[in-house]
């Protein structure tokens, strides 16, 4: 045997493939299977029922009746994402508000400090200047 594979014929595969094989003998055995395969597709279809049948109509309102359930449901779920969307928003509206205030606060209470020191280093250089004041007039009434 050469590298090769020896090829065999898809008509000749053995039932081990799992493939299947001609059954047909010739031609018009083939033909009349086609055929009948033809007319039981146009059988099925004929069987199906009307359109009117109690049947088919009760399948279609089920089918309505869960379709417009899962329509209430897809809006109550999409609702609440709204609602819960704007509770976040109003949250974060009002903790970024809280941070404003605080801040604003915050800059009060820091101006007033700063005010305080310089009244209290206002205070100190009137103190200091009083006692200056006080030495020179001292030295001052010594000298007299």
């Amino acid at each position: 045997m050469s590298g090769t594979p020896q090829r065999i014929p898809f008509n000749h595969l053995s039932k081990e493939d799992g493939m299947p094989r001609f059954t047909d003998k010739d031609i018009s055995e083939s033909r009349a299977t086609a055929a009948s395969a033809r007319k039981a597709m146009v059988e099925r279809f004929r069987a199906r029922p009307a359109e009117d049948d109690p049947a088919v109509v009760e399948r279609k309102a089920a089918r309505l009746a869960v379709s417009q359930a899962r329509e209430a449901r897809i809006a109550a779920r999409e609702a609440d994402r709204r609602a819960e969307t704007e509770r976040q928003a109003a949250e974060l509206k009002v903790r970024e508000e809280e941070a404003a205030r605080m801040a604003l606060e915050q800059a009060e209470r820091e101006k007033m400090e700063r005010r305080a020191e310089g009244d209290r280093a206002l205070d100190l250089l009137a103190e200091q200047k009083a006692a200056r004041d006080s030495r020179y007039a001292a030295r001052q009434a010594r000298r007299r």
